[in-house]
């Protein structure tokens, strides 16, 4: 049985998951080619990692947003660790994480995070959240102190960060930088033109301007952001979005295949082939990304741990080349 047959099995109910899409009509779900098919969650370190997650009462993004890669990274005691619930203040359209009213925020949750990280014995730790508009900081103080005990419990693990973009929310942004993560990841998602459509409670050029923040803050932060294809965007406009994130002096920039969570979701416009993704990547290069990763079955923290040794390596020798070392 393959994964996308059960992600869809699983959240057939989307009506519950996303009150606000249930009077949308129903769009084609289109047949998925070989090249995105993936295997079932299977194997000890998958059990195990899954074991450890629902006894801390934790949430996962790989579970809340039926990520294809949730097998393979969970069987290697890899998963991107959700803090602030479950349920997230915005709608975008091609998002599966639940829409609706949040809990308040548990207080013990930075420490449980911490703990799940050092049982699993990360080297490397993803975190991420969903969208708290309901907070007066966004969540900001949350994120900052999550990684603070992280840093406490295990303070060989490197922190990555995917946050939200605190629209609104004056300097909160401040708050999660001074906290000094490894990585400081925030996802632009998709090219100007279809945020209105697809991502309408965000604002490109504030998420643009969020990751060139990080850098002015604090420069030895990596920043990191990714885009999904398959919505509709033009080649140009992709092109456009890598010169934009240049501009921002973002290090490290994620493509991936856009795969529609149910029919109530935005509809995929078309299935990019493998030799677009490594075009892509080859223009991303040449830009002067750190690091980039294209391709149908990239994910923003597929891979992250051993991404991060790479990025730390190609820093390492731009900063050679800088001062004229071999």
């Amino acid at each position: 049985m393959l994964m996308a047959t059960l992600i869809e099995t699983a959240h057939k109910s989307s009506a519950h998951r996303h009150p606000e899409k249930r009077n949308r009509p129903n769009s084609e779900l289109l047949r998925k080619p070989e090249w995105i098919r993936v295997k079932a969650p299977a194997g000890k370190g998958y059990l195990e990692t899954r074991k450890i997650v629902h006894d801390k009462g934790l949430f996962t993004v790989c579970e809340e947003a039926a990520c294809p890669n949730m097998g393979e990274c969970w069987d290697k005691k890899h998963a991107t660790l959700m803090i602030m619930g479950d349920t997230c203040t915005r709608a975008c359209a091609f998002c599966n994480v639940r829409t609706g009213r949040p809990a308040p925020l548990d207080p013990d949750e930075p420490k449980n995070v911490a703990q799940a990280v050092m049982e699993m014995g990360l080297k490397h730790v993803v975190i991420t959240s969903v969208d708290r508009d309901d907070l007066d900081d966004g969540g900001a103080g949350h994120f900052a102190q999550t990684v603070r005990e992280i840093r406490a419990a295990t303070p060989d693990t490197s922190i990555e960060i995917l946050t939200p973009d605190f629209l609104r929310k004056g300097k909160a942004s401040e708050i999660v930088i001074d906290a000094r993560p490894d990585v400081f990841n925030h996802n632009l998602e998709t090219v100007p033109r279809l945020y209105l459509s697809i991502r309408p409670g965000a604002r490109y050029f504030h998420s643009l301007r969020l990751l060139q923040s990080v850098k002015e803050r604090d420069p030895k932060q990596f920043t990191k952001s990714g885009l999904m294809v398959g919505l509709g965007e033009t080649r140009e406009e992709v092109m456009q979005v890598m010169d934009d994130m240049r501009s921002a002096n973002v290090d490290f920039l994620t493509i991936g295949q856009y795969l529609q969570p149910t029919r109530k979701h935005a509809p995929i416009d078309r299935f990019v082939t493998p030799e677009e993704f490594k075009n892509y990547e080859t223009l991303a290069r040449a830009k002067g990304f750190l690091m980039v990763s294209s391709s149908p079955l990239t994910r923003s923290s597929h891979h992250a741990g051993e991404d991060f040794a790479e990025l730390q390596a190609a820093r390492e020798a731009q900063d050679n080349k800088a001062v004229g070392k071999p």
